[in-house]
């Protein structure tokens, strides 16, 4: 009898001094690069062993290296300055009193949200071979193989740092798809899964696309879409894992866009995993969806049965549960068992506690052992 295997979205912890110097390096401040390598490398085999200790079968490096996970390609890309443009979910809008309560309470994490004002061009290819070089030797420390890391879809970087250079949307996303590709292609050679992040096609919906129709915000899914495949052309789909989610932040999510309105256009992806939410009160009703939308036979569903927003630790048998009720629509051959979010998307901040992350992590692990044992 063969047992679910667990992973999650990708994100965790940094430490303070880590932190530190992230942001130092996303402020353009001054900092010693010998001393940030060497804290880098060791939060890397840090991360490695707790998700090991805990149990997980797919680990990832935790993003240690990223400021947040779409906008560190600024750093990586020539082409980018200034500011973008803050844009509040819908569902904050519904509830200014909350929504100035969150940002009174630092619930809004700050960091630099460049446009694109020019020609991009790779300006820094070493950031992401020390990246897998970190991950790569930690792995090799504790002899571990399933990996991913997480990196950022085309759609997603048009989202956060939006175009005030090309001509049309669809020309900066295609340049965007050109030069995303080479570091999918990189991450893949060096037999680690990429995992393409993309809440431009679920939270952009009620934040930066909520003027949009529904079917217009679906005609431009379906281009982020193709613009993401045209990037994967050169990837074993063997090796490729989405993340898809309504926003990882405590709200309504009243204006979130339904499961069933975008997972049509999402299947079309290029992809073997699919990481969605589905904790999330919003959405936890949504593996019906899967009743009528079936999911191909060669593909798999990454559910996520831990919460990403709340230090309350699930129970193993409310993993158990959520794990057996998608059983009903998804063979167990094709499921794995994943977390909502990240649990630290953008360095140094995040609610949940480090030490709760992990124990967060270990009933996902305990909560999928006994669902392995029923279904």
């Amino acid at each position: 009898m063969s047992n679910i295997l667990t992973t999650h979205v990708g994100s965790l912890p940094r430490s303070k001094e880590l932190s530190d110097f992230l942001f130092a390096k996303d402020k353009g401040e001054k900092f010693s690069k010998s001393s940030f390598d060497e804290v880098l490398k060791n939060n890397v085999e840090s991360v490695v062993k707790r998700q090991l200790d805990v149990g997980i079968d797919f680990v990832s490096d935790g993003e240690m290296s990223k400021i947040s996970y779409a906008t560190y390609i600024k750093d990586r890309i020539d082409g980018f300055s200034g500011e973008s443009e803050r844009r509040a979910p819908a569902d904050l809008d519904d509830f200014p009193e909350y929504k100035e309560k969150i940002a009174k309470s630092g619930g809004t994490p700050t960091y630099t949200r460049p446009c694109c004002t020019n020609e991009l061009k790779v300006k820094d290819e070493t950031s992401l071979l020390q990246d897998i070089n970190n991950f790569k030797n930690s792995l090799d420390k504790f002899n571990h193989r399933h990996a991913f890391m997480n990196s950022a879809s085309p759609g997603v970087i048009n989202v956060f740092m939006p175009n005030k250079f090309y001509s049309t949307e669809d020309e900066y996303l295609d340049k965007l798809s050109n030069i995303m590709a080479k570091e999918y292609e990189v991450i893949t050679k060096s037999n680690i899964h990429v995992q393409l992040d993309c809440p431009d096609l679920a939270l952009a919906r009620h934040m930066n696309f909520k003027n949009l129709s529904e079917d217009e915000f679906i005609k431009r899914a379906e281009l982020q879409i193709e613009c993401l495949n045209s990037a994967l052309f050169n990837v074993d789909i063997e090796q490729t894992r989405m993340h898809i989610c309504w926003g990882n932040y405590e709200g309504p999510h009243t204006h979130d866009i339904a499961l069933e309105k975008i997972l049509p256009i999402i299947l079309k992806s290029k992809i073997k995993y699919f990481l969605i939410e589905s904790s999330n009160p919003r959405h936890a009703h949504e593996w019906k969806v899967f009743q009528d939308i079936k999911l191909p036979k060669d593909k798999v569903l990454v559910p996520g049965v831990i919460d990403s927003t709340s230090n309350f630790v699930e129970h193993p048998e409310v993993v158990a549960d959520r794990l057996i009720q998608f059983s009903t629509v998804i063979p167990k051959d094709q499921l794995m068992a994943g977390t909502d979010c990240g649990f630290s998307t953008f360095a140094g901040f995040g609610k949940i506690d480090e030490k709760i992350c992990y124990e967060k992590l270990h009933a996902l692990v305990e909560g999928t052992k006994l669902a392995s044992k029923v279904i």
